[in-house]
């Protein structure tokens, strides 16, 4: 079947997840005419509906950092815009909790961290005064974060799409970006709808979280080597009924790779425990949950609350995050690739978007604008 032509368009972001709705909705405010691309049928069913709705304070990220960076300057941006909107959050608190002795001395540590990102409410606890917070809970001390918090992502991500679409901006669902060719003064891309859609672009926002991968390999003439290795780790959560047995998040002191499981609840009040951490293949979407996995689960959080009922895990949800391999080696930051890294005008590729993108999101938004500021057609 012949491709069918549409007219043209500034931009297009392709990923209509919690970070490509908000780069639209800055752009579109900003007078840009946008059109966002989605693969599925809905918005946001990936990374986006699959995290914690935790709001991140910025504690654990290295100083300098993208992730850094935007995770406290996105905090801010989010609580105030979620006043603004009326939509729900909470600033619950989160509790880091060492559980043994030898953990102690890495609380200390993770201060010294925080304060050279910028977070400078942390409040450290002894265990008599951290479990007179929370008296189902066991530690040997603890450090308390004033300003994390919880936010109903699906209301947030629909109050951006909102906004972007107030401004302008147009979402086609279920409309895979196959192909993107450079041509003067732009792009043709070649759309897999169900019309088989050609459109031409000035810029175009690879913003698509997991099927970044797969948007990058569709532009013609780019090199693969400017394309980080996917390194997709998934994660599992499970939760159990009955009355929610904090008020804080409680995390316990994170190892090199993870946070550890950890304890949160949600504005409804269910409450759960995740994620732990399993590397897929890079390309592998896997989101069953192993049930037998619940006895691991159950005995990391007796660790912390020993009172914990035996036997009452059961599997919640899974998500994957999007991590990057750089020269061999992990890599732990937020990538923005522009014109200057890869010599294609107008395309700015964006990997590597983990947690705490929803955190980040509006300050994501803001980088991207000034970059395509930089290179905008």
């Amino acid at each position: 079947m012949a491709w069918s032509p549409m007219a043209d368009v500034q931009t297009v972001v392709v990923g209509a997840g919690v970070i490509g709705i908000a780069i639209a909705r800055k752009l579109a405010r900003s007078g840009h005419d946008v059109l966002i691309l989605e693969a599925e049928e809905k918005i946001a069913q990936h990374t986006s509906s699959r995290n914690s709705q935790v709001v991140h304070a910025g504690i654990y990220y290295p100083a300098g950092s993208w992730r850094a960076k935007l995770c406290v300057a996105g905090k801010t941006m989010l609580y105030e815009y979620c006043k603004g909107r009326h939509v729900p959050f909470e600033i619950t608190q989160k509790l880091i909790v060492a559980v043994e002795d030898a953990h102690v001395a890495r609380l200390a540590l993770l201060v010294e961290k925080a304060a050279a990102n910028g977070v400078t409410d942390l409040v450290m606890l002894s265990a008599a005064d951290a479990m007179a917070l929370e008296p189902n809970l066991t530690c040997k001390g603890a450090i308390l974060s004033p300003s994390t918090g919880i936010v109903d992502a699906p209301g947030f991500i629909l109050s951006l799409l909102g906004e972007a679409e107030g401004a302008g901006a147009m979402l086609a669902l279920a409309s895979p970006l196959q192909a993107a060719r450079p041509v003067t003064g732009g792009f043709e891309l070649q759309v897999g709808d169900a019309q088989r859609t050609t459109l031409t672009c000035k810029n175009l926002i690879n913003a698509a979280g997991l099927g970044a991968w797969d948007v990058a390999k569709g532009v013609d003439g780019l090199n693969p080597r400017h394309v980080p290795k996917p390194y997709f780790a998934k994660g599992s959560w499970f939760g159990m009924a009955g009355r929610a047995p904090f008020q804080h998040l409680i995390y316990p002191v994170p190892d090199d790779e993870s946070l550890g499981v950890h304890y949160t609840r949600d504005l409804g009040g269910g409450f759960r425990f995740g994620p732990d951490l399993e590397y897929l293949g890079d390309s592998e979407l896997d989101y069953s949950i192993d049930a037998e996995k619940a006895d691991a689960f159950e005995n990391s959080v007796r660790r912390w609350w020993p009172d914990m009922p035996q036997g009452m895990l059961q599997p919640n949800s899974c998500g994957i995050r999007p991590r990057i391999m750089l020269d061999g080696k992990t890599q732990s930051d937020f990538m923005f690739s522009g014109p200057k890294d890869h010599g294609i005008d107008g395309l700015l590729q964006l990997f590597g978007f983990e947690s705490p993108g929803l955190t980040s999101s509006l300050a994501i938004a803001d980088v991207v604008a000034q970059l395509m500021g930089e290179n905008m057609r």
